[in-house]
């Protein structure tokens, strides 16, 4: 069974460059986060014309997350429950006997901005929401997304430019711990085992072409079902060209038939 991962930055944008991919990579299930679009604005219909179904949390402008499956989602969550919250940037569904969390992490701004308050608070709020809906030593669970942390200096090209920013300064890498510590490990990691394997470069000053990139985009699953894992990749590919996202699609092979 094949996961994976990809901040679109905007679906609209790439709307086609999405549809290409689903076509040559094949995956069992795509998590998407920040499509810019709404739910009734997502090409909903032309993906199911490529065999996937879709479930979304749309949003005009900012935020949107969704997940394709080969199959039809089930008992499908949409946000976190329990708190007024207008950013759409968490949607989970029961796919193939897992349950897949597609999570797009608040970015934090700066270091000093409420925008940092608010992302410390979202990951506080997640890890209370696995709690509340999942038990890791029973249930199977994936949690997909742009995670907006890189957990380790060797995740970062340049760590004395990135580690006192709010992608890698050691108080959202400890808020990330906490996260994992529900029960999930780090399922991409331990095929790249000295670092160095980046997933999102950032547009301005020509982060992909001087090799200035971050490993900010994850896929965590509960211990028993990270143990299947047998293979995982970054499409680096699919970051270059004109009109590319500026993060790369994230694969995970599990050793577990995927099935309705």
């Amino acid at each position: 069974m094949i996961i994976s991962s990809w901040n679109l930055n905007s679906v609209r944008a790439r709307h086609n460059r999405l549809l290409s991919w689903l076509e040559r990579n094949e995956p069992d299930v795509l998590c998407l986060q920040e499509l810019k679009a709404t739910t009734e604005n997502f090409p909903a219909l032309e993906v199911r014309q490529r065999g996937y179904y879709a479930v979304v949390h749309g949003q005009r402008t900012y935020n949107g997350v969704a997940i394709l499956s080969r199959t039809e989602p089930q008992d499908v969550i949409v946000g976190m429950p329990g708190r007024d919250d207008d950013q759409a940037r968490l949607i989970g569904a029961k796919i193939s006997g897992i349950h897949v969390i597609c999570a797009y992490f608040p970015n934090g701004g700066n270091m000093k901005s409420d925008k940092y308050h608010y992302k410390l608070d979202w990951m506080k709020r997640l890890r209370a929401h696995l709690e509340a809906h999942f038990d890791p030593s029973h249930d199977n669970v994936v949690l997909c997304g742009d995670y907006n942390v890189a957990p380790f200096d060797d995740d970062v090209a340049r760590p004395d430019e990135w580690g006192n920013t709010v992608l890698a300064h050691h108080t959202v890498r400890t808020a990330l711990d906490e996260i994992a510590d529900f029960g999930l490990d780090d399922v991409v990691r331990p095929f790249f085992p000295r670092g160095g394997m980046h997933t999102w470069w950032d547009y301005r000053g020509m982060g992909f072409e001087r090799g200035n990139g971050l490993r900010i985009d994850h896929i965590f699953a509960t211990r028993d079902l990270a143990k299947t894992t047998v293979g995982a990749r970054v499409d680096r590919t699919e970051r270059e060209g004109k009109g590319a996202s500026d993060h790369a699609p994230v694969l995970a092979e599990f050793d577990t038939p995927f099935s309705s």
